[in-house]
């Protein structure tokens, strides 16, 4: 087992890793930028350095800085998290230059899943299901045009270095098509330094499940059911849970079997997550693989009481998963909590937090870093909690939920609370009646108190 890790990280996934550490008895190395001095995973670390100013080019995602960390600290390996670094191939090389282990799955892995071109036919050749769409990437109008006919409009241009919703432009016709096939083009190249474009059939209001997964370096691979990510707005998630309203046990067990396939067919070692879109027929499609821990980690923890990172860092360092494929007994929620005002669009609100109260009591769990006199800053993601809950039944589940968000109170900032509220209040959500296009029409304001507004 390690002996040190280095989280190349910050807020509450570098604490959240930094509590199963030391659960297991493995010292822990902060890295912060200077915006972050104050943060909570610096204090609670047993050692921390600073690896340069707020930009995130100059400090979470400069490798040379991250690495000499890790040197003067004497760490044995590096948990990247989600996001900055955990999705490049490069990180894991450099990691085992150094001889140190990255936590996760290697270069490779990383690089075939990453290229969704690339993903794709990989996961064609496992038998896995994809959605219709280009063999490759297109190079033209007119091939454009051709594949277009072909698998009939609606269709969506992606960027395949893409991800996070960046780089995807839905056309419904051919003039359309004329209009924005350079445009895609160049927004790609400019995201992601790469032009390279694909394209699909679009999936008319779909529900977005994922599967997640785990593989160790012998051979096995095991899922532990999906979660429902179909709560988003501009592809970004609002809130997850397991089991979905939507499928039932066949199609959950022929996703999770698919998933299996998926990671088997690139000797996947680490967790992950395999993504589908379901159509309204319940047929589904593989969308992506995300090579990494994520952000609703903590709903599939709660709902099979299992550590994920726990996990991830046994994989690291050799060991075999000894369980098997998990299907849910209970049901989970998770509410992301960002300072942002909802009101505004949704606009960012950093700022200083006066007064904080968290919810509390059976089957509540809060993943936060941040603390009453914190100040959030400017140049990182808005998320500042998850509110997760956990009953024996989504009924129960969605009570639990509107009972703790009414509890968490957070003065002089702005955040997304209400719109939550207001959220666990519609009908039609609370009868399990949404797709990936709900909040198109969601109006959460006609719901608000004067009550949620000023929480």
């Amino acid at each position: 087992m390690f002996r040190k890790i280095l989280i190349a990280n910050r807020g509450e996934i570098a604490l959240r890793i930094i509590r199963t550490c030391k659960e297991m008895g493995i010292s822990t190395v902060a890295i912060y930028s200077t915006a972050d001095k104050e943060g909570l995973h610096v204090r609670f670390a047993d050692e921390a350095v600073c690896i340069g100013p707020p930009n995130s080019n100059q400090s979470y995602l400069n490798i040379p800085n991250i690495m000499a960390a890790a040197e003067i600290t004497n760490a044995d390996a590096i948990h990247p998290g989600y996001g900055f670094l955990s999705e490049n191939p490069s990180f894991p090389e450099i990691c085992e230059e150094y001889n140190i282990k990255f936590i996760g799955p290697n270069a490779d892995m990383i690089s075939k899943m990453g290229d969704k071109i690339t993903a794709k036919e990989t996961m064609k050749e496992a038998g896995v299901p994809t959605i219709p769409g280009s063999e490759g990437l297109i190079r033209s109008m007119d091939e454009a045009k051709k594949i277009a006919k072909e698998i009939k409009y609606p269709v969506i241009l992606k960027a395949t270095a893409g991800g996070g919703g960046k780089g995807m432009r839905v056309i419904w016709n051919e003039d359309e098509l004329e209009a924005n096939f350079e445009k895609a083009r160049h927004e790609a190249k400019a995201s992601f330094g790469n032009d390279g474009i694909y394209m699909e059939k679009f999936l008319e209001g779909p529900h977005h499940i994922e599967i997640q997964i785990a593989g160790d370096q012998y051979g096995k691979v095991i899922h532990m059911s999906e979660r429902d990510c179909s709560i988003q707005r501009r592809h970004q998630k609002l809130v997850e849970e397991s089991p979905s309203p939507f499928i039932g046990q066949t199609i959950r067990k022929k996703m999770g079997d698919a998933a299996i396939r998926a990671a088997q067919a690139i000797n996947y070692e680490s967790v992950g997550t395999v993504e589908f879109l379901v159509d309204k027929y319940k047929n589904f499609y593989f969308m992506e693989m995300n090579t990494r821990i994520q952000v609703e980690h903590p709903v599939t923890e709660e709902v099979i009481d299992y550590d994920l990172i726990k996990e991830q860092i046994k994989i690291a360092a050799g060991v075999p998963i000894s369980g098997k494929s998990y299907f849910p007994q209970l049901h989970a929620m998770e509410c992301r909590i960002n300072a942002e005002d909802p009101f505004k669009s949704f606009a960012p609100r950093p700022g200083r937090i006066e007064e904080l109260h968290t919810p509390k009591g059976q089957g509540v769990r809060v993943d936060t870093h941040v603390y009453a006199g914190y100040t959030i800053p400017p140049h990182y993601d808005s998320m500042i909690a998850k509110v997760i809950c956990r009953t024996k039944s989504r009924e129960e589940t969605l009570a639990k939920m509107e009972r703790a968000l009414q509890e968490f109170i957070i003065e002089k900032v702005k955040t997304t609370v209400p719109f939550h509220l207001s959220l666990l209040r519609n009908e039609d959500f609370r009868a399990g009646k949404f797709t990936t296009s709900f909040m198109d029409t969601f109006d959460f304001a006609r719901s608000i108190t004067d009550e949620d507004i000023h929480r």
